[in-house]
């Protein structure tokens, strides 16, 4: 009962801010920067941070242009009903801007990183000066290149005397983006997932409405039109409008249970092929320990400095936060459930990784002789909660978290 509730929750949501539908592609929420001020005599000093890239265009530019052909065909062949000539008047401009750039980070994209620099700087000035130990890396995907420079051009405009070493290569790979041969294989159309997704892509793709809606002759439809995948093609480039900067969108094509049906489905696939899908349990949460181990030696090395400061800044893809996140059961990141229709109301996709989602690690330090280090858990800048005990939070004694995040680990 009480997640059938949270289902409705959840669509009761989705309904009042329809850009939830997009699910991955939901776009970065603007965030207010309230943090609960530190222990009296606490100060932070070093922070740890792996983030999704931000904002970014449909993955390949065909993603576009199967749309556009399509309804350019159907033109051609008088088939087309008033609302098929809005949309492909709305595509041709969409075309102007998104030509060229599949895959690429968005100039919304670049904003989103350079605000979550921003705010963490206001939030935590004390880790930043010129003394500090910083360093940057992402993956070797350009997106995620883009969004570290914007991240640290961020920081250096609040503090220019900042020098952040940065790098985008192999080296880093092991950790900022590495999948177990297990996981692939889990996550493979061969994986425990697969005849589940097909049931539940079937039954949620509705597709005749539509159709009737764009196509006006039936014979067209049938002869030239698969329309299921169609109809799939239009929501990825509805989903996808909110990241870009042309003043278009295409929801309106859509009833609103057809977007909340089509979200239930990809929402399903993310996450059995990433997170904790209950037939392969901690096969792909598993994939983030070699980014935990990093995140828990970095923090160590600068702990042992003493009075030093500093940080650690990294970005890859939503295929690797949201396994981090499922290992560290960070709070509605995890869930065994195991009913692909059950999965909207335990685990939410544009929840745990939007555009731009990120994990903060925040250490402070007392100059109390003896006193524990403490740490905060953030999750896309929001304090929150792991399964540590702690009677101070949304702090944890770093010793606790630290102690718990090496037991993940599988050493």
């Amino acid at each position: 009962m009480s997640m059938a509730a949270t289902a409705q929750t959840t669509r009761e949501e989705m309904a009042r801010d329809i850009d939830l539908n997009a699910g991955i592609y939901a776009a970065y929420p603007v965030r207010d920067n309230k943090v609960t001020p530190a222990p009296k005599g606490y100060k932070p000093f070093y922070i740890s941070h792996y983030g999704r890239h931000g904002s970014r265009y449909l993955i390949s530019d065909r993603d576009y242009k199967v749309v556009m052909d399509r309804l350019n065909d159907a033109k051609a062949h008088d088939a087309l009903t008033p609302l098929g000539e809005s949309m492909l008047a709305r595509m041709d401009t969409v075309w102007t801007e998104a030509r060229g750039r599949g895959g690429e980070l968005s100039p919304l994209g670049r904003r989103q990183h350079k605000g979550i620099a921003r705010r963490m700087y206001q939030a935590y000035p004390e880790v930043f000066g010129p003394d500090g130990q910083y360093f940057a890396s992402s993956t070797t995907v350009m997106r995620c290149a883009h969004s570290m420079f914007a991240f640290i051009e961020g920081l250096k405009e609040c503090d220019p005397s900042l020098e952040i070493p940065r790098e985008s290569g192999e080296r880093d790979m092991h950790f900022l983006n590495y999948h177990t041969p297990e996981s692939n294989a889990a996550s493979s159309h061969d994986g425990p997932w697969y005849q589940a997704y097909k049931r539940l892509y079937a039954a949620n793709t509705k597709p005749d409405r539509l159709m009737k809606a764009i196509f006006s002759d039936p014979e067209y439809v049938s002869t030239w039109v698969d329309p299921g995948q169609f109809m799939w093609d239009c929501y990825w480039v509805a989903a996808d409008m909110q990241n870009m900067e042309t003043p278009v969108r295409f929801y309106d094509i859509f009833t609103p249970e057809e977007l909340y049906d089509l979200w239930e489905v990809a929402n399903f696939r993310f996450f059995a092929i990433a997170s904790s899908y209950a037939p392969v349990g901690d096969v792909h949460v598993n994939d983030a320990r070699s980014l935990v181990k990093d995140i828990v030696d970095n923090a160590d090395a600068t702990v042992a400095r003493g009075k030093g400061r500093g940080g650690k800044f990294r970005f890859g893809h939503d295929g690797n936060i949201i396994p981090l996140l499922g290992l560290l059961r960070v709070d509605s990141c995890y869930t065994d459930v195991y009913e692909p229709g059950k999965v909207a109301g335990a685990w939410n996709d544009f929840r745990v990784s939007p555009m731009g989602a990120n994990l903060q690690i925040v250490l402070f330090r007392s100059d109390k002789p003896g006193a524990p280090v403490l740490a905060k858990v953030l999750h896309n800048e929001k304090e929150t909660r792991v399964p540590v005990e702690t009677d101070i939070w949304p702090f944890y004694k770093w010793e606790d978290l630290r102690a718990y995040m090496v037991s993940l680990l599988g050493e």
